[in-house]
């Protein structure tokens, strides 16, 4: 089946801007969504929905499209089976609906709480697991063992909510149908109010003999054990959607998806900027001055830095390759390295003859302020 432009489905220009393409996908998303759309073939338009932002949103991946089309774009964005449309931004969706993404009860504002009941099938709540990893876990990828709370259906009623052995019966009152329909005389005619039937509560069927395990609801709370490939180069905020791992659904309705949010904690010794790293380094006067080598931390090891003589204070060394990996199969970031020079807090009496008499070789009688200045940096022998 041929796909259609990313532009024609959000009902964009291809100048667009980035608000444009947000507010465009928002109203179009609040449309088609499953659990709000009565359209017959909502899922599968909210996907290409879905699949037509991710793209559009990103200005790499959206640059790519434009210059090669579907073709390149699909090769692009995705590896090893791992669609990239699964990583975006909580915040995204937060943006769509104005509100918590991840409970039902969003959609009360569009359904009048009435959706709720009703005899037909329902899609099973999405479902919110947050995930903190190291940067080092966040560079090279992870898989993980998470346990999810979520519901499932009563394995004593196979989801019916009878008592094993027992079914459930027809609503006299709605004849199955879950809704009452009033008929009114007016001035103006006759009018139908329809309304969730006061029997059986729009469900259709009655229970005369209720499971005790699940309480006639044919659901019961558990906890999942689910493994999920986190891969490398994740961020704080990007976040992984495992399809049908969320509550499941009502009478045979499919299962929620799981959303698992990335939160990746704070390093000891790197800073991350993107796909880059980086670090302070303490050097001494004589290390500067002379020249060094010297044995750095990166994520996955150590490496050796040399330091040429005369070095200055703020200088930054670039390790090429040793940040984090490019999420969309790029070039691996950098570790940039700036050096900071360390002041003896204290000097010995030797230590202090040397360092004048190093003042005296240089030709000048600022003492050890001369010398300190110099290597630092000052070039005037002032102290900084």
């Amino acid at each position: 089946m041929t796909k259609r432009d990313y532009y024609e489905v959000l009902g964009i220009e291809k100048d667009a801007s980035l608000e444009d393409i947000k507010k465009a996908y928002r109203k179009l998303a609040k449309q088609y969504h499953p659990d709000v759309s009565t359209d017959k073939d909502a899922e599968e338009k909210f996907k290409e929905l879905s699949e037509a932002y991710e793209v559009l949103i990103e200005p790499s991946k959206k640059a790519t499209y434009d210059k090669f089309g579907h073709e390149a774009a699909d090769k692009s964005f995705s590896s090893g089976g791992f669609q990239w449309s699964d990583f975006t931004h909580y915040s995204d969706i937060q943006d769509i609906f104005g509100r918590d993404f991840f409970g039902r009860d969003i959609f009360s504002a569009f359904m009048g709480g009435a959706q709720e009941n009703r005899t037909t099938a329902q899609r099973g709540n999405d479902l919110r697991y947050d995930l903190y990893i190291n940067l080092e876990e966040a560079a090279k990828g992870i898989k993980s063992e998470i346990y999810v709370p979520r519901t499932e259906l009563c394995p004593e009623c196979k989801g019916t909510g009878a008592k094993p052995g027992t079914k459930t019966k027809h609503c006299y009152v709605c004849g199955g149908s879950g809704q009452e329909r009033r008929e009114k005389a007016t001035p103006f005619g006759r009018f139908v109010t329809v309304s969730a039937c006061s029997k059986c509560k729009g469900e259709g069927n009655i229970i005369e003999n209720p499971c005790k395990n699940c309480n006639a609801t044919g659901r019961t709370r558990t906890t999942r054990k689910i493994t999920v490939k986190i891969p490398a180069g994740v961020d704080t905020g990007s976040h992984l959607r495992v399809p049908g791992e969320g509550d499941t659904g009502i009478r045979g309705g499919p299962t929620g998806d799981l959303y698992i949010v990335i939160h990746v904690n704070p390093h000891q010794t790197f800073k991350r900027d993107g796909k880059d790293l980086s670090m302070d380094l303490q050097l001494t006067f004589i290390q500067a001055a002379l020249g060094a080598e010297i044995e750095v931390p990166t994520l996955t090891g150590k490496a050796k830095l040399k330091i040429p003589s005369g070095t200055q204070t703020d200088t930054i060394f670039k390790l090429r390759g040793e940040g984090i990996p490019d999420l969309e199969g790029g070039t691996t970031g950098d570790e940039r390295i700036r050096v900071k020079i360390v002041t003896p807090k204290s000097l010995g009496k030797r230590e202090k003859e040397l360092y004048n008499e190093l003042a005296q070789i240089e030709g000048k009688d600022a003492g050890v302020k001369g010398f300190i200045g110099k290597i630092m940096g000052d070039g005037k022998g002032n102290d900084r």
